[in-house]
């Protein structure tokens, strides 16, 4: 059953948002040569329990981390890990925040150092497909206006769209109906209505959109080995401009 939240609801996510949002723009400080994912895992999870949060997705389904940290051709679910970071990588943090029952998840791909053109420009049209997909999340719009609007835009680029994860409803737990594919054909799908709370978290490969799964039965990655991106923002639907409760340039946001 999809949920609309509640006036009170939306302040609490966005709240726990706007702790998402300064997360990554310190780990965006933090991205180097030589640092570690299991480093910037540390740093989320020491942070939010300074701030009265919790990593809501640290024992989901049995998951062991604050963080989930995807490099290169990882699509998602990657492990933190003490491998040091090189220059020419580009790493997806991805984490949900629980801070006083208001919930909020976010993904950004970084690039360590100079990265290749190749992982540059997937890293923007990535980028730019996820706003492409908010400027669908308004009421009375349809779930496959959002994925056909990432789709328009990205295939022409040559990249392939992973089929096989999905955004999705946020609250009360971090996976919610309904699922928001970032492929499909306008005016298609669940009718979104004022109050949903959803993810858009396009994840494009450089290749073809087949994924793999590693024997950890968690980390996803290419069928290929092309390289994949990530971006994600938590959007509340209005029936005006959706809230990115996640947006990293909104003011009020928590020093860390």
């Amino acid at each position: 059953m999809i949920q609309r939240k509640s006036a009170r609801e939306i302040e609490l996510m966005k709240e726990a948002g706007k702790l998402v949002a300064s997360l990554h723009r310190s780990i965006a400080a933090m991205i180097q040569p030589g640092i570690t994912t299991k480093d910037i895992d540390d740093f989320v999870e020491q942070t939010l329990d300074q701030h009265g949060a919790k990593a809501a997705q640290k024992g989901y389904q049995g998951y062991e981390y604050a963080t989930c940290a995807s490099i290169n051709d990882e699509i998602c679910h990657g492990f933190p890990r003490r491998d040091k970071l090189e220059v020419g990588d580009i790493v997806t943090m991805d984490f949900v925040v629980d801070l006083n029952g208001g919930l909020a998840d976010s993904a950004w791909t970084y690039e360590v150092g100079s990265v290749s053109e190749e992982a540059a420009a997937l890293n923007k049209v990535t980028k730019e497909a996820l706003y492409k997909g908010i400027e669908q999340a308004v009421h009375g719009n349809r779930i496959g206006d959002i994925g056909a609007a990432i789709q328009e835009y990205v295939e022409p680029h040559g990249y392939g769209i992973v089929r096989d994860f999905a955004g999705h409803g946020i609250g009360p737990t971090i996976h919610e109906e309904p699922n928001i594919p970032h492929y499909g054909a306008p005016g298609k799908g669940t009718r979104l209505k004022e109050g949903m709370v959803i993810t858009i978290e396009p994840m494009i490969n450089t290749g073809g959109w087949q994924s793999k799964m590693d024997s950890n039965g968690w980390t996803a990655r290419t069928k290929d080995g092309s390289l994949s991106s990530q971006y994600e923002h938590t959007i509340v639907v209005q029936k005006g401009k959706p809230i990115i409760t996640t947006d990293q340039d909104q003011e009020g946001l928590p020093a860390l």
